[in-house]
């Protein structure tokens, strides 16, 4: 099945009412139909943590980089190599109230699941571990990304990336709007994806951006140590890596400032671009392997 076949198959599935307190039937079949997919790739790990007295769940699945075994390579004194700190990729399943969330955020983790079937058969040079967070359409303390980065203990990742509304394209003139003072310096059109990251990320917003080029339009934005100066750029899961001190970044289609559907009743499946959305995956797996 091609690639946009199966993203849209994982977006029917996904784009439904699940608040985790509204709608908790629906918040209950997409954490499962997650599991479920990536239980095919290998093993996956919950991360359970509580908040305001339920119990909630990460989902994490971690593979291997690709094998160097057949290099030839002299360790003095050492019988093994270190080993290659990860990079993390998350993405947020859970929706505000009244919601399908189809691009907020279906299509993250539609592009999610599909990275777990790419980095399989085709590893990078670093292990992958993918998160599928859960509470992220909550405050800053209470969000899964929170608690599973507090959870980590400094633990070192090669790069923190958060999926955060892949789907949603517009190529009126104007359609694209902008925090203040950045307006001068991208383009006016919604035709794009962005990378958001602070400024230890900046050699490899460079790498994505030059590989995802070729696949769709794109645009890099450094946002500061952590975002501060640019606040709506903190508006993820991304954004407490940052605050502990990791190389991350966010990669979206500007969420609010392009999709007049962001928390709507009407951000449905249809609104989508899938074209779009499928070179956005083509363009960052094609990136991610080249780090």
């Amino acid at each position: 099945m091609p690639l946009k076949a199966r993203l849209q198959d994982h977006l029917s599935q996904i784009a439904r009412d699940r608040d985790p307190y509204l709608a908790t039937a629906g918040h209950f079949f997409v954490r499962e139909y997650i599991r479920a997919q990536l239980a095919q790739w290998g093993t996956v790990d919950t991360h359970a943590f509580q908040a305001q007295g339920k119990v909630f769940q990460n989902l994490i699945l971690n593979l291997p980089a690709r094998s160097e075994s057949d290099k030839p390579r002299f360790f003095l004194g050492k019988s093994s190599p270190t080993p290659k700190p990860p990079i993390l990729i998350g993405a947020h399943y859970d929706a505000v109230p009244g919601s399908p969330g189809a691009d907020d955020n279906a299509t993250g983790v539609a592009v999610l699941l599909e990275m777990a079937r790419l980095f399989t058969s085709e590893p990078a040079r670093y292990p992958i571990r993918l998160v599928a967070f859960d509470l992220e359409e909550t405050s800053y303390d209470r969000a899964g990304s929170t608690h599973y980065a507090n959870s980590l203990q400094q633990e070192p990742l090669r790069l923190m990336l958060s999926l955060e509304m892949l789907g949603y394209c517009d190529q009126t003139p104007g359609s694209q709007q902008y925090p203040t003072g950045l307006r001068s310096f991208y383009p006016d059109r919604g035709n794009f994806i962005g990378l958001i990251g602070n400024i230890r990320t900046i050699p490899d917003l460079l790498r994505l951006n030059h590989h995802v080029r070729h696949h769709v339009p794109c645009e890099w934005l450094p946002a500061g140590a952590r975002g501060l100066i640019v606040p709506e750029t903190r508006r993820s899961d991304h954004a407490v890596f940052w605050d502990r001190g990791y190389r991350a970044l966010m990669v979206t289609d500007t969420s609010f400032l392009r999709n007049p559907h962001y928390h709507k009743p009407s951000d449905r499946l249809e609104t989508l671009d899938l074209d779009f959305l499928t070179k956005v995956c083509c363009g960052l797996m094609h990136g991610l392997q080249q780090l």
